[in-house]
């Protein structure tokens, strides 16, 4: 790790390199075409450098030396604060540090370490301690202070070391190589962004020698409180939690950090490392009030902290999509960008959670801005790659795809992502190949073994896909797997290639709406089974099912929702989408984080992006929850009552009893254009005129509701998949797609195959059976198709033959 004193003579060429009329200081000038030099890939605009430097010259004042500009002191304190790095603008300016670079007999670093440090009686720190101590250590900024607290450092370093010497030689220390995964672009501390290098050690904290580590420690820690002042007892926990993070020793650095918050609640630092330290080990939601506080802290000190404000929204952010919350992050992500327009991190951690919740284009804007400041970021490739595949540009999210794995080869994200777009593109061995390498890196990753089988055996490898599937299942026992082995055999019976392959029997033929008719009442139609399969897909991703209307009547009882104005002057209680999204998880609580997060992004996808359709930003919460009203738990009527309610609860029909018929007929429109898009674009076009005042009564709106033609009456057949989408079918499998029938199962009477609720809602019948014209019958049930045969065998003569089951 690089010392205070490397560190320093690295700024110090730095310094020398522009200060270009050699007076000691740094004028804009100057300081500007440091900038630009440091960030070869950005082109700043006048303003962006002008935005900069005032910054840089208002935060470090104290720095500034007249007319010459910023000091050494302070261009030293710029990098201490993490406002750049040491060592990738020394690198980008292609200079050198000489072996041993001596001024008047004194090395620089020995000089800098003299001159630097700030223990109160200004020794010169030893030099095997200022080779040994990382850098934080001798900085100004949030180092260390008292001499006192340096023996405790030592003291620590000397228990580590104990313990790891014990742990190492029972064979209880662990190494965990995360280097194949994302990085999460984690700011780690408030210093200089310095790489792990190392393998992160995990502790064994069960046993003996770990308690005995803990109790001596405790000692350390009643060193510290005993300490001459509040201010000296702060320090030494500071420095104690610093060393032990350094250590991952997260759970007791989190101890220090809390302490160190109890003694000085409105510093920064404490909070800051002590949400750092929670979200390590997994507590996103008290690592967020960490950073919160944090954030509060630092805007209430002024320009004391400005320095501290980007990692703060990075870290807040992250602690944040650790909960599912990419909406909310994405704010952070922007202010970070705003106050620091070279963090390349929060480019990129805006980019990947603007791909999280469905808006690739500003996704890969984001990246490409990423990329562009740093070219060898793998994970911003990646994340790019499968934005572009996101909307289409497949050549391009290759070519992202491939770099990621040239500049990372173990990258798991990449080779994973990569091969879904391989599947997508039909080139199944090049996609097995990929899936081949994500199991070399992380062998029990058993999406990537089941992805291998369907990709082997859409190469026409099915004795390896049958191998990859049984591995699969040797790693875990999800339901779907034991399905696609069932499907392996179907295959393997008929012997089908692909739709239109050019290759043996085609697998299905498509036919037009026209020729499908329905026997019996109860049978659904073609059409409208489309739709309500589409809306129940969106449902089982939202879960939306799950949260009862009761839920969404108390959160309109509860919120206290500000009126605002829309575009068109109506009063609506609207509110961000950040805010709407903390509401959508208190209602989907249950959800776990990545759960939410893909629920979050179809939200957002089919119903947010209609609601705003200006990109405001904001959503009328009232619509919002009456739009939600007939996809959630509970009883049609108190569906359609909650959406009435969520209507009445707006601020335009604010102290009646009743609703406009306008506020119905819009209401209406939106939901079929969110729900039924074939007809959402046409009929919000006529959303227009002079609005219809008069009122209409539950029973009224009801009956609007359930109009089969512009109302939503779809949501009839939309409770009939609720109640029996999950059905299986005994031995019955698909006619086409060969997988096993779960849910209703739609029987031709003339040539007695049998199609799924997808297959038949698309249309799609082997193409062994061509006819003129297709009669289903549907069958929720095989308690229906046994009733419907013995039905049969009462009605005909002894001699006749029964239908096929």
């Amino acid at each position: 790790m690089t010392t205070r004193g490397s560190r320093s003579e690295k700024v110090k060429r730095i310094f020398q390199q522009f200060d270009a009329n050699r007076d000691g200081g740094l004028n804009r000038e100057e300081m500007a075409a440091l900038v630009v030099a440091v960030n070869p890939r950005v082109k700043f605009s006048e303003e962006q450098i002008n935005a900069i430097l005032d910054e840089v010259f208002r935060t470090y004042g104290e720095f500034i030396d007249g007319e010459k500009g910023l000091t050494f002191d302070g261009l030293l304190r710029t990098y201490d604060d993490g406002a750049g790095d040491v060592d990738r603008d020394f690198d980008a300016l292609g200079l050198e540090l000489k072996p041993s670079e001596e001024k008047n007999g004194i090395s620089l670093a020995a000089e800098e370490a003299a001159s630097s440090s700030s223990i109160a009686d200004e020794r010169v720190m030893e030099p095997h301690k200022k080779q040994r101590t990382v850098a934080w250590a001798s900085s100004p900024n949030h180092g260390i202070v008292f001499d006192d607290t340096w023996k405790l450092v030592d003291d620590l370093e000397i228990l580590i070391k104990r313990l790891k010497s014990k742990q190492s030689k029972d064979g209880k220390v662990k190494n965990d190589n995360s280097d194949v995964y994302s990085d999460p672009g984690w700011s780690r501390e408030l210093g200089p962004s310095v790489e792990i290098t190392e393998k992160m050690v995990i502790w064994e904290e069960s046993g003996h020698d770990y308690a005995v580590f803990v109790k001596e420690l405790g000692v350390l820690r009643s060193r510290a409180d005993g300490a001459r002042s509040r201010e000296e007892a702060f320090d030494g926990h500071m420095a104690i939690g610093r060393v032990l993070y350094e250590h991952y020793l997260f759970k007791e650095a989190l101890v220090s950090f809390k302490r160190a918050c109890e003694l000085q609640p409105t510093d920064v630092r404490p909070h800051f490392r002590a949400g750092n330290c929670l979200y390590v080990l997994g507590r996103h939601s008290e690592a967020k009030g960490e950073f919160l506080l944090a954030l509060e802290a630092a805007e209430a000190g002024g320009n004391q902290w400005a320095y501290l404000l980007p990692q703060i929204h990075v870290n807040l952010g992250i602690a944040l999509e650790g909960e599912g919350m990419l909406i909310s992050a994405c704010e952070h992500y922007r202010e970070a960008a705003i106050l620091c327009p070279t963090h390349f991190r929060a480019l990129k951690l805006l980019g990947s959670a603007l791909f999280g919740v469905g808006e690739y284009k500003a996704a890969i804007k984001a990246l490409e801005e990423a990329i562009y400041m740093k070219n060898d970021y793998a994970d911003a490739h990646c994340d790019l790659a499968s934005a572009l595949h996101a909307v289409g540009d497949d050549d391009n999210a290759i070519k992202e795809f491939q770099k990621a794995i040239d500049l990372k080869p173990g990258h798991v994200d990449a080779l994973y992502n990569l091969g879904g777009l391989y599947m997508d593109m039909g080139r199944y061995q090049r996609a097995s190949e990929m899936y081949t390498r994500v199991l070399g890196v992380w062998p029990n990753h058993w999406r990537a073994q089941l992805n291998k089988a369907v990709s082997l055996l859409g190469a026409g490898e099915t004795d390896e896909a049958k191998k990859a599937l049984k591995e699969a299942l040797k790693m875990t026992n999800r339901v779907e797997l034991h399905d696609a082995i069932s499907h392996l055999k179907q295959l393997q019976k008929k012997k089908l290639k692909g739709n239109g392959s050019g290759n043996g029997e085609e697998a299905y033929i498509t036919v037009e709406p026209s020729k499908f008719k329905t026997v019996g009442e109860k049978t659904t139609l073609r059409p409208e089974l489309a739709v309500a399969l589409d809306i129940r897909a969106f449902q089982r991703i939202t879960r939306l099912n799950r949260c009862e209307v009761e839920l969404i009547k108390k959160e309109m009882t509860e919120s206290d929702v500000p009126e605002s104005y829309s575009g068109s002057g109506i009063p609506e209680k609207s509110i961000r989408k950040a805010s709407l999204e903390g509401i959508l998880r208190k209602l989907l609580n249950f959800l776990k984080p990545e759960t939410f997060t893909g629920a979050v992004k179809a939200v957002n996808q089919k119903i947010l992006s209609v609601l705003d359709d200006r990109e405001s930003g904001r959503v009328d919460l009232g619509m919002f929850f009456a739009v939600l009203s007939p996809i959630c738990g509970g009883s049609p009527d108190k569906r359609k009552r909650l959406a009435y309610d969520a209507l009445l609860w707006r601020p335009v029909n604010e102290g009646s009893t009743q609703i406009s018929k306008s506020d119905v007929q819009e209401y209406i429109k939106l939901l079929r254009a969110i729900y039924i898009p074939s007809h959402g674009i046409s009929e919000m076009l006529e959303i227009h005129g002079e609005r219809d005042n008069s009122l209409v009564s539950l029973t009224e709106f009801i009956a609007m509701f359930d109009d089969q033609e512009w109302g939503f009456g779809i949501m009839s057949t939309l409770l009939k998949l609720e109640t029996g989408d999950r059905t299986r079918h005994g031995r019955h499998v698909c006619s086409t797609c060969r997988y096993p029938i779960i849910g209703s199962r739609f029987k031709e009477m003339k040539s007695h195959f049998s199609l799924c609720s997808q297959c038949y809602s698309e249309g799609k019948v082997p193409p062994t059976c061509k006819q003129e014209e297709y009669r289903f019958k549907e069958y929720a049930s095989e308690s229906e198709a046994v009733k419907d045969k013995c039905m049969w065998f009462g009605l005909h003569s002894k001699g006749s033959s029964p239908p096929a089951p």
